[in-house]
């Protein structure tokens, strides 16, 4: 089965796959400037830390620093809620922008990974590492957009409600 691999937002034409590719992403009654910034909104327990993150120069720096955030400043639920908020960031990237859609449609049935050569717990939790694997979840979760857009469906995918912040 043919694979494609990706990671850099500035790579042709997969970088758009990334979730630091610069294109708004209206989530939540907000709109963001990428997808990594929809995601990463969810995850600061106070306001505060929230619009510090949001406030990062650049689409790489939000990640390191919501990658970095102690504990106490984590919403208690992100592990659990985490997941959710990633397919339901990824539907509507890919639902507000039919030139993306196109994009990962044209994938067909290939294997989508996201390949980093940081190897990291974030890197392999959310692609793979050379050399070291991953579980790919980034990769899994366009497969599974593509897969609905393939059908046909516009509908978000339901998720729970994010817990209010202190």
């Amino acid at each position: 089965m043919k694979e494609i691999r990706f990671y850099r937002a500035s790579e042709k034409p997969y970088g758009v796959f990334s979730n630091l590719y610069r294109r708004p992403v209206s989530f939540e009654g907000y709109v963001f400037p990428t997808a990594e910034h929809a995601y990463q909104a969810g995850k600061a327990r106070k306001t505060e830390v929230r619009d510090w993150l949001m406030a990062a120069p650049s689409p790489s720096l939000l990640a390191m620093a919501a990658h970095g955030l102690y504990q106490w400043d984590i919403a208690p639920s992100w592990s659990k809620i985490k997941f959710d908020r990633m397919r339901a960031v990824l539907w509507a990237k890919f639902t507000q922008h039919a030139d993306l859609a196109a994009i990962l449609l044209s994938t067909g049935s290939a294997v989508l990974i996201e390949t980093a050569t940081v190897d990291n717990a974030v890197n392999r939790l959310w692609g793979e590492v050379e050399g070291k694997g991953g579980k790919n979840m980034l990769g899994t979760m366009l497969m599974e957009v593509r897969e609905r857009l393939e059908g046909g469906s516009r509908t978000e995918p339901r998720r729970p409600k994010m817990e209010a912040a202190e």
